[in-house]
């Protein structure tokens, strides 16, 4: 397995979390507290232009040239690890770094953009970043403290069965860096196996994308959702309690449009939707609204709220 740090990282924002899932960064920050993993998050980055780059308002090389910069500020920072809070983030980060490390037309002209700006100091070093060895998901970082969180855990959720939604701008835009095997990919499983709970380890459908493809939702509709639904159903089939996430888009897609999809198919399906930081915190002791951020919500948390006011909270 490849080796992940828990020093020298830089918690890289994400946009559509910040927006609509405020509770997994705070939650992530909780979760890198309690297991001493030394980071920062740098008020100086930029957005990775994600959402714009996928609806094509941002080209390849604009988006690698605004990456250059961040990997800049990473590294006067001092942090040169990356994790990134969202999936698309993580394949973004990776593919411009590995452009810029394999394409020295495109490094020399984007340091001219800097030098000419009078930004020589964010000049890019050919091989200054690696993709491996510099860029993770938040999720492989709590992955390598599996251990640590087994013995920590104290919020006893083995009443849910979870299942989980490994996004596909972490298991197939760089698959051979995914750990594990891409085409079944175990770390959310782990984690929540971590903290006690039962998992279905495989269903029809796991590997399916959640429908999204960013401008489907808005262009095609009916096929976005249509596909949503599929996956629901095999949920349901299975009597699952909560899907976990590692993207905000992901995430979004099934917990904003759950409710709809059940409506039109006159199916109501129950299952809630939580990031797996926001798992984990809830078991090594979160507040659910303060850290973890349920209110933002629109599937009900409620049952796991019911269960935790058994339990003690910190």
């Amino acid at each position: 397995m490849k080796k992940i740090p828990d020093k020298e990282i830089l918690l890289f924002k994400s946009c559509l979390v910040n927006l609509e899932y405020p509770g997994v960064e705070s939650s992530t920050r909780y979760l890198f507290d309690k297991l001493d993993i030394e980071y920062i998050v740098s008020n100086r980055q930029s957005c990775c232009t994600g959402l714009g780059h996928y609806t094509d308002l941002f080209d390849q090389f604009s988006t690698t040239a605004i990456a250059a910069r961040n990997f800049a500020v990473a590294r006067e920072e001092g942090h040169k690890n990356i994790a990134t809070l969202c999936s698309t983030c993580y394949a973004i980060l990776k593919k411009s770094c590995n452009i810029l490390n394999k394409n020295e037309e495109v490094r020399n002209k984007i340091n001219n953009i800097f030098e000419t700006s009078g930004l020589g100091n964010m000049e890019y070093i050919e091989d200054e970043m690696k993709s491996k060895d510099n860029i993770f998901h938040v999720a492989e970082i709590l992955y390598s403290k599996s251990t640590e969180i087994e013995n920590i855990f104290k919020i006893d959720l083995s009443h849910f069965k979870v299942a989980s939604h490994h996004a596909c701008h972490y298991c197939k835009a760089h698959h051979k860096d995914t750990i594990g095997n891409a085409r079944d990919p175990m770390i959310l499983e782990t984690l929540a196996n971590a903290c006690g709970l039962d998992t279905v380890d495989w269903y029809d459908r796991k590997t399916n994308t959640c429908g999204n493809g960013f401008r489907q939702r808005y262009l095609n509709k009916d096929l976005s959702l249509s596909v949503t639904n599929e996956k629901l159903l095999s949920l349901k089939e299975n009597d699952v309690d909560i899907l976990l996430h590692m993207c905000p888009n992901c995430q979004m897609q099934f917990d904003r449009n759950q409710k709809y999809i059940g409506r039109s198919q006159a199916t109501e399906f129950n299952i809630m939707h939580l990031n797996i930081s926001q798992l984990v915190a809830l078991a090594l002791g979160a507040d659910p609204y303060r850290v973890v951020g349920v209110q933002t919500h629109t599937v009900s948390l409620d049952p796991i709220l019911k269960e935790l006011k058994k339990k003690s909270i910190d």
